[in-house]
């Protein structure tokens, strides 16, 4: 009998990882809880329980350890007695601290701007209410996100604090004794496009916003999926190279990341698809140059005031003019001083998708212009 119980909680502990993985989006139930199985992101299980939702972060860079574990309690309700181990977290959130102007854009797309009471670094949020709300006083600037101003912090009384998480950051210094909820944003951990933007479904819980989330995500998802089919379905496969040199290194995008997975999605051929890595690898120039000098084309971002021109960019660094990208004029830019690329894309990869594929391949969307990207002037 021993035996059979103990092979029947095997059984049933299996089920219950299982349930936190990739598949399709069906609702099973386990242990009382109702699980949804999402289909993207790898690092992100919700199970709703009669009186609380149970969001669990799969540690990134240590799987299959666990990051985080969040119990989402209706605030219009009483505590439940007896919660299971985590961080309690009343919902929906009315006065968030959030850090990243990722998640400010993502709070507007669910209607939920009104739940920012602060933020860090408001210099980098490209989001028009967040800054109008600073200059009025309604939202609080809390200064840099490396060093913020805890006693702003204290001030807005926030009821958690939105942050992203690195690998081996040694904590998050006094922030963590405030008694606040900080929860630990590690959607950009996904290795896929659709996978980061299926954690909406865990911010429409944290902000009372799960019917639009439902709605925002069958959108993005049927629209990334409709390009992506008439992208591969086109007769060429062009060749891609991205970003530039930052001093001595250049980072190049593993073919693992959501980056490889975009390229490989809009029907072309990105020339460290080789690399294993989901994050950034540093080259030299020279290893980069050995693999991408005959690429098709060559995607790049960068911040300043002005567009940057082919003329800019040799005069950046001559050796960049040796790439047959910048010999035939396929070289293309986005400049995020002005292009909300950071804010939008990440919740939003199908503007993304259809910006690139509108590059690689012209013919697919003919009467569109492209909404991110812009050729480099000469």
């Amino acid at each position: 009998m021993k035996q059979f119980l103990l092979s029947a909680h095997i059984v049933i502990s299996v089920l219950l990882l299982s349930a936190c993985g990739g598949g399709s989006k069906t609702s099973s139930l386990s242990d009382g809880g109702d699980t949804l199985r999402l289909k993207y992101a790898e690092n992100l299980c919700l199970t709703t329980y009669p009186d609380y939702t149970v969001a669990t972060l799969q540690d990134p860079w240590h799987k299959p350890n666990i990051l985080h574990t969040y119990i989402l309690v209706d605030k219009e309700k009483p505590t439940p007695t007896h919660l299971p181990e985590g961080t309690v977290v009343k919902v929906p959130l009315e006065r968030s601290m959030v850090y990243s102007s990722v998640h400010c854009n993502l709070f507007k797309q669910l209607e939920s701007l009104d739940a920012v009471a602060g933020v860090c670094g408001l210099q980098y949020i490209k989001v028009p209410e967040i800054q109008e709300g600073c200059r009025n006083g309604s939202v609080t600037d809390c200064g840099n996100s490396m060093n913020p101003d805890i006693e702003k912090i204290i001030d807005i009384h926030p009821d958690a604090i939105l942050l992203s998480p690195f690998e081996n950051s040694g904590g998050y210094g006094r922030i963590e004794k405030l008694n606040v909820p900080i929860i630990e944003c590690a959607d950009y951990m996904e290795t896929s496009p659709l996978g980061r933007a299926e954690w909406m479904y865990f911010y429409g819980l944290l902000t009372g916003r799960k019917a639009q989330a439902d709605s925002l995500f069958r959108k993005v998802e049927q629209s990334y999926l409709d390009i992506k089919r008439k992208a591969v379905a086109t007769q060429t496969r062009p060749t891609v190279l991205s970003d530039l040199k930052y001093g001595s290194v250049w980072y190049i995008a593993g073919g693992k990341s959501t980056t490889g997975q975009l390229y490989a999605d809009a029907g072309a051929r990105y020339v460290f698809a080789s690399l294993p890595n989901s994050g950034s690898v540093p080259l030299s120039f020279e290893a980069v140059f050995d693999q991408g000098q005959d690429a098709d084309y060559w995607l790049i971002k960068y911040n300043q005031a002005t567009d940057k021109t082919y003329r800019e960019l040799a005069s950046d660094y001559a050796p960049y003019a040796n790439f047959a990208a910048y010999r035939n004029k396929r070289i293309y830019g986005c400049n995020t001083n002005r292009i909300a690329y950071y804010e939008e894309l990440p919740f939003r990869p199908d503007l993304l998708l259809k910006d690139i594929v509108k590059i690689f391949h012209p013919e697919v969307f003919p009467a569109d212009t492209l909404k991110y990207f812009t050729n480099l002037a000469d």
